[in-house]
Protein backbone atom coordinates (compact mmCIF):
# COMPACT_ATOMS: atom_id res chain seq x y z
CA UNK A 1 0.00 0.00 0.00
CA UNK A 2 1.51 3.41 -0.94
CA UNK A 3 2.36 5.86 1.78
CA UNK A 4 -0.44 8.43 1.83
CA UNK A 5 0.90 10.46 4.72
CA UNK A 6 2.08 14.01 4.25
CA UNK A 7 5.50 15.50 4.94
CA UNK A 8 6.44 18.06 7.60
CA UNK A 9 8.52 20.75 5.88
CA UNK A 10 10.64 23.05 8.03
CA UNK A 11 10.36 26.36 6.18
CA UNK A 12 12.96 29.03 7.07
CA UNK A 13 11.77 32.60 7.55
CA UNK A 14 13.72 35.78 6.87
CA UNK A 15 15.56 37.38 9.81
CA UNK A 16 14.14 40.88 9.32
CA UNK A 17 10.78 40.16 11.00
CA UNK A 18 9.07 41.51 7.88
CA UNK A 19 10.13 45.12 8.47
CA UNK A 20 12.18 45.38 5.25
CA UNK A 21 9.97 46.85 2.52
CA UNK A 22 12.33 45.83 -0.29
CA UNK A 23 11.23 42.39 -1.46
CA UNK A 24 14.69 41.74 -2.88
CA UNK A 25 15.81 41.06 0.70
CA UNK A 26 13.73 37.89 0.60
CA UNK A 27 15.64 36.71 -2.48
CA UNK A 28 18.94 37.13 -0.65
CA UNK A 29 17.77 35.17 2.40
CA UNK A 30 15.41 32.46 1.16
CA UNK A 31 16.29 30.14 -1.76
CA UNK A 32 13.85 30.23 -4.66
CA UNK A 33 13.00 26.53 -4.41
CA UNK A 34 12.10 27.02 -0.73
CA UNK A 35 9.69 29.80 -1.69
CA UNK A 36 8.25 27.51 -4.35
CA UNK A 37 7.67 24.77 -1.79
CA UNK A 38 6.10 27.21 0.65
CA UNK A 39 3.76 28.50 -2.06
CA UNK A 40 2.33 24.99 -2.53
CA UNK A 41 1.48 24.33 1.12
CA UNK A 42 -2.06 24.76 2.40
CA UNK A 43 -1.48 23.69 6.02
CA UNK A 44 0.85 25.51 8.41
CA UNK A 45 2.00 25.34 12.02
CA UNK A 46 3.41 28.71 13.06
CA UNK A 47 5.07 30.24 16.07
CA UNK A 48 3.08 33.37 15.24
CA UNK A 49 0.22 33.36 12.73
CA UNK A 50 0.57 37.06 11.92
CA UNK A 51 4.25 36.78 11.00
CA UNK A 52 3.53 33.58 9.02
CA UNK A 53 0.92 35.43 6.94
CA UNK A 54 3.36 38.29 6.40
CA UNK A 55 5.96 35.82 5.14
CA UNK A 56 3.50 34.13 2.80
CA UNK A 57 2.37 37.49 1.45
CA UNK A 58 6.00 38.25 0.57
CA UNK A 59 6.40 34.81 -1.00
CA UNK A 60 3.24 35.38 -3.06
CA UNK A 61 4.84 38.45 -4.63
CA UNK A 62 7.70 36.22 -5.81
CA UNK A 63 6.05 32.84 -6.37
CA UNK A 64 2.24 32.93 -6.54
CA UNK A 65 0.57 30.88 -3.83
CA UNK A 66 -1.33 27.82 -5.02
CA UNK A 67 -4.30 28.93 -2.89
CA UNK A 68 -5.46 32.34 -1.68
CA UNK A 69 -3.80 33.36 1.56
CA UNK A 70 -7.18 33.65 3.28
CA UNK A 71 -7.95 29.99 2.60
CA UNK A 72 -4.77 28.59 4.15
CA UNK A 73 -4.91 26.79 7.48
CA UNK A 74 -2.43 28.42 9.88
CA UNK A 75 -2.42 27.08 13.43
CA UNK A 76 -0.32 28.70 16.13
CA UNK A 77 1.80 26.69 18.49
CA UNK A 78 0.36 26.71 22.01
CA UNK A 79 2.31 28.58 24.65
CA UNK A 80 4.27 26.35 27.05
CA UNK A 81 2.92 26.14 30.60
CA UNK A 82 4.29 28.71 33.02
CA UNK A 83 7.60 27.58 34.47
CA UNK A 84 8.11 25.02 31.68
CA UNK A 85 10.00 26.50 28.71
CA UNK A 86 9.40 23.55 26.40
CA UNK A 87 6.25 22.19 24.81
CA UNK A 88 5.43 18.53 25.39
CA UNK A 89 5.78 16.54 22.12
CA UNK A 90 2.67 14.52 22.97
CA UNK A 91 0.53 17.67 22.91
CA UNK A 92 1.69 18.40 19.34
CA UNK A 93 0.12 15.30 17.79
CA UNK A 94 -3.22 16.98 17.05
CA UNK A 95 -1.41 19.71 15.08
CA UNK A 96 -0.04 17.03 12.76
CA UNK A 97 -3.42 15.52 11.90
CA UNK A 98 -3.41 17.03 8.36
CA UNK A 99 -0.15 15.18 7.64
CA UNK A 100 -1.64 11.97 9.01
CA UNK A 101 -4.53 12.57 6.58
CA UNK A 102 -2.12 12.94 3.66
CA UNK A 103 -1.49 16.68 3.47
CA UNK A 104 1.96 18.28 3.58
CA UNK A 105 2.48 20.77 6.44
CA UNK A 106 4.84 23.70 6.76
CA UNK A 107 6.41 24.56 10.12
CA UNK A 108 7.59 28.16 10.37
CA UNK A 109 9.17 30.33 13.05
CA UNK A 110 8.95 34.11 13.42
CA UNK A 111 12.49 34.35 12.06
CA UNK A 112 15.19 31.95 10.91
CA UNK A 113 15.12 28.17 10.99
CA UNK A 114 12.20 26.51 12.77
CA UNK A 115 13.05 24.18 15.66
CA UNK A 116 16.47 25.82 16.20
CA UNK A 117 16.27 27.91 19.38
CA UNK A 118 12.56 27.70 18.68
CA UNK A 119 9.52 25.95 20.24
CA UNK A 120 8.83 24.19 16.94
CA UNK A 121 11.26 21.46 18.00
CA UNK A 122 8.37 19.83 19.89
CA UNK A 123 6.43 19.52 16.62
CA UNK A 124 9.40 17.85 14.94
CA UNK A 125 9.73 15.38 17.82
CA UNK A 126 6.03 14.56 17.54
CA UNK A 127 6.37 14.08 13.78
CA UNK A 128 9.14 11.54 14.31
CA UNK A 129 7.06 9.76 16.91
CA UNK A 130 4.24 9.55 14.36
CA UNK A 131 6.73 8.29 11.75
CA UNK A 132 6.09 11.23 9.46
CA UNK A 133 8.69 12.34 6.93
CA UNK A 134 10.52 15.47 8.11
CA UNK A 135 12.37 17.70 5.63
CA UNK A 136 14.41 20.72 6.76
CA UNK A 137 14.89 23.30 4.02
CA UNK A 138 17.86 25.65 3.70
CA UNK A 139 17.65 29.19 5.00
CA UNK A 140 19.19 31.71 7.40
CA UNK A 141 19.98 30.96 11.04
CA UNK A 142 20.96 33.98 13.12
CA UNK A 143 22.91 31.80 15.55
CA UNK A 144 25.02 30.13 12.85
CA UNK A 145 25.58 33.38 10.93
CA UNK A 146 26.63 35.19 14.10
CA UNK A 147 29.03 32.40 15.06
CA UNK A 148 30.59 32.39 11.59
CA UNK A 149 31.01 36.18 11.62
CA UNK A 150 32.42 36.27 15.15
CA UNK A 151 35.77 34.60 14.51
CA UNK A 152 35.34 32.79 17.83
CA UNK A 153 35.66 29.03 18.36
CA UNK A 154 33.36 27.49 15.76
CA UNK A 155 34.15 23.84 16.43
CA UNK A 156 33.02 23.85 20.05
CA UNK A 157 30.11 26.11 20.92
CA UNK A 158 26.85 26.22 22.85
CA UNK A 159 23.68 28.24 22.49
CA UNK A 160 22.40 29.18 25.95
CA UNK A 161 19.30 31.19 25.01
CA UNK A 162 18.19 34.08 27.19
CA UNK A 163 19.97 35.24 30.33
CA UNK A 164 18.12 36.18 33.54
CA UNK A 165 16.58 39.65 33.57
CA UNK A 166 17.30 40.53 37.19
CA UNK A 167 20.79 42.08 37.50
CA UNK A 168 22.18 39.84 40.31
CA UNK A 169 21.10 36.61 38.61
CA UNK A 170 22.25 37.90 35.22
CA UNK A 171 25.68 38.81 36.58
CA UNK A 172 26.05 35.36 38.14
CA UNK A 173 25.03 33.68 34.88
CA UNK A 174 27.53 35.74 32.87
CA UNK A 175 30.36 34.71 35.19
CA UNK A 176 29.26 31.07 34.97
CA UNK A 177 29.27 31.16 31.17
CA UNK A 178 32.69 32.80 31.11
CA UNK A 179 34.11 30.13 33.41
CA UNK A 180 32.46 27.42 31.35
CA UNK A 181 33.94 28.88 28.16
CA UNK A 182 37.42 28.95 29.66
CA UNK A 183 37.23 25.43 31.04
CA UNK A 184 35.95 23.85 27.81
CA UNK A 185 37.38 26.22 25.20
CA UNK A 186 33.79 26.74 24.11
CA UNK A 187 32.05 29.74 22.57
CA UNK A 188 28.86 30.71 24.42
CA UNK A 189 26.06 32.27 22.34
CA UNK A 190 22.98 34.05 23.66
CA UNK A 191 20.11 36.24 22.53
CA UNK A 192 17.88 38.85 24.09
CA UNK A 193 14.59 40.58 23.38
CA UNK A 194 15.65 43.52 21.17
CA UNK A 195 14.63 46.27 23.60
CA UNK A 196 16.94 44.69 26.19
CA UNK A 197 19.96 44.58 23.86
CA UNK A 198 21.62 47.67 25.39
CA UNK A 199 21.14 46.34 28.94
CA UNK A 200 22.66 42.96 28.10
CA UNK A 201 25.67 44.53 26.39
CA UNK A 202 26.20 46.77 29.41
CA UNK A 203 26.03 43.78 31.78
CA UNK A 204 28.47 41.75 29.68
CA UNK A 205 30.98 44.60 29.63
CA UNK A 206 30.61 45.07 33.36
CA UNK A 207 31.05 41.48 34.47
CA UNK A 208 33.34 39.81 31.90
CA UNK A 209 37.11 39.79 32.28
CA UNK A 210 39.02 42.32 30.13
CA UNK A 211 40.70 39.62 28.03
CA UNK A 212 37.49 37.75 27.19
CA UNK A 213 36.47 38.04 23.55
CA UNK A 214 32.97 39.43 22.99
CA UNK A 215 31.13 39.43 19.68
CA UNK A 216 27.84 41.13 18.82
CA UNK A 217 25.98 40.53 15.56
CA UNK A 218 22.98 42.79 14.98
CA UNK A 219 20.49 42.98 12.12
CA UNK A 220 21.92 39.97 10.33
CA UNK A 221 21.02 39.83 6.60
CA UNK A 222 19.81 43.46 6.73
CA UNK A 223 21.57 46.11 4.65
CA UNK A 224 22.85 47.86 7.77
CA UNK A 225 23.53 44.73 9.80
CA UNK A 226 26.92 44.30 11.44
CA UNK A 227 29.15 42.00 13.48
CA UNK A 228 31.85 43.25 15.83
CA UNK A 229 34.31 41.10 17.78
CA UNK A 230 36.89 42.44 20.20
CA UNK A 231 38.31 41.95 23.67
CA UNK A 232 36.12 43.30 26.45
CA UNK A 233 38.86 45.82 27.26
CA UNK A 234 38.54 47.22 23.73
CA UNK A 235 34.76 47.32 23.94
CA UNK A 236 35.03 49.37 27.12
CA UNK A 237 37.24 51.94 25.42
CA UNK A 238 34.97 52.28 22.41
CA UNK A 239 31.42 52.00 23.62
CA UNK A 240 28.56 51.24 21.25
CA UNK A 241 24.84 51.84 21.61
CA UNK A 242 22.91 48.90 20.23
CA UNK A 243 19.55 49.45 18.55
CA UNK A 244 16.63 48.37 20.70
CA UNK A 245 14.36 47.25 17.85
CA UNK A 246 16.60 44.88 15.89
CA UNK A 247 17.49 41.32 16.98
CA UNK A 248 21.08 40.66 18.06
CA UNK A 249 23.17 37.61 18.90
CA UNK A 250 25.90 37.84 21.57
CA UNK A 251 28.87 35.48 21.82
CA UNK A 252 31.77 35.23 24.26
CA UNK A 253 34.95 33.20 24.45
CA UNK A 254 37.32 33.21 27.40
CA UNK A 255 41.01 32.38 26.93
Amino acid sequence: MPNTRGTLYLIPNALDFGVTPDLSSLDSAIPRDVMARAAQLSHWIAENAKSARAFLKRVDAKVPLAQPLQSLSIIELPRPPKGRPHLAPASMTALLQPALDGHDIGLISEAGLPAVADPGAAVVQAAHRARLRVVALAGPSAIVLALAASGLQGQNFAFVGYLPIEPPQRAQRIRELEAHSKRLGQTQLMIETPYRNPALLSALLEHLQPSTQLSVSCGLTLADGFSRSAAVSDWRQETMTLPSHIPAVFALQSD
